[in-house]
């Protein structure tokens, strides 16, 4: 077993009380995964879980992982590595900025050594860690897909719904970045329940960007829709009307997103009510998958939160 257990205690559901949800007579209720850890947050936790813990069974003393300058997966495998002893190791894409994210100096703060590639360097290494290819990486170290995504990164998210009864619920709905969590919640979903997935990447269409061979049950596929229009622009990018709605969203229920996945999923959530996409007595919920540390990228003052 790992050492840190972070607080799964914390997790809450709460009302996502909108206007809008009243009108068309909608029931919202938002599961709090960004309680669990201010930086292993959200699914972060979930994802990381059993890279941990294949790590200690396999003694490796060192945790290899990707992502651009922005990642909160890799400032989340940089805190839980840390606080379970063991070393990590973070693959940037891109050249070295002049000026480091914020996400990726409180990384190198938990001791993690980032080391920059070109593009075509770091998908060449990316693509070695899905096969854990033992001559691209130190005998001593374990090699995690970019997200947390993969057999184990898929293993512990499907224990998500665990926390609490997904049975009431018409709808489950979350942000999708590499799929995983999707996945997971379509693995675990109730029969008959609809799954929502909203695309932050640019360019994705159809069942993009999960991968369908995660999808134990084919048919529950039926159940399943991807939104591809509510990215912004694409991945990590934004408007003033988005951050100006998210901090509708904290000023009316008390709830911080963050401008990369979870602000646009509930943007999406509200123009499909707008649309008349949930007939009214839907009962949704959405998952928050943290990533709030993310934030701190923005200029001070955007944010009322």
């Amino acid at each position: 077993m790992v050492a840190l257990v972070p607080d799964l205690e914390n997790i809450s559901l709460d009302r996502w009380d909108h206007p809008m949800f009243r009108q068309y007579a909608i029931c919202a209720d938002v599961l709090r995964l960004d309680k669990i850890h201010p930086e292993i947050s959200g699914n972060k936790w979930f994802k990381l879980k059993y890279y941990l813990e294949k790590a200690r069974e396999t003694n490796k003393q060192k945790l290899v992982s990707f992502g651009g300058p922005y990642s909160n997966h890799l400032l989340a495998l940089a805190a839980a590595a840390r606080l379970n002893n063991f070393s990590s190791i973070g693959f940037i894409r891109g050249e070295e900025p002049k000026r480091m994210s914020h996400i990726l100096l409180a990384a190198r703060e938990y001791g993690m050594d980032l080391r920059f590639l070109s593009r075509e360097e770091y998908n060449r290494k990316k693509k070695s860690a899905g096969f854990n290819n033992p001559g691209e990486f130190e005998p001593d170290t374990l090699p995690i897909p970019e997200g947390g995504s993969g057999t184990e990164g898929l293993r512990g998210a499907e224990e998500i719904l665990s926390v609490i009864d997904p049975g009431p619920y018409s709808h489950i709905c979350c942000a999708v970045g590499t799929g995983t969590t999707l996945a997971a919640l379509i693995n675990n979903s109730r029969p008959g329940q609809k799954l929502i997935g909203v695309s932050v990447l640019k360019g994705t269409r159809d069942f993009e960007p999960m991968n369908i061979s995660w999808i134990k049950n084919k048919p529950d596929l039926l159940n399943v829709q991807i939104v591809h229009a509510d990215h912004f622009g694409g991945y990590g990018k934004y408007s003033k009307s988005l951050l100006d709605f998210m901090n509708e969203v904290y000023s009316e229920s008390g709830i911080p997103t963050d401008f990369v996945y979870t602000g646009k999923l509930f943007y999406s959530i509200t123009r499909m009510t707008s649309i008349k996409a949930f007939i009214p007595g839907s009962r949704i919920l959405v998952l928050h998958t943290g990533g709030l540390p993310g934030n701190r990228s923005l200029e001070a003052g955007l944010l009322r939160f």
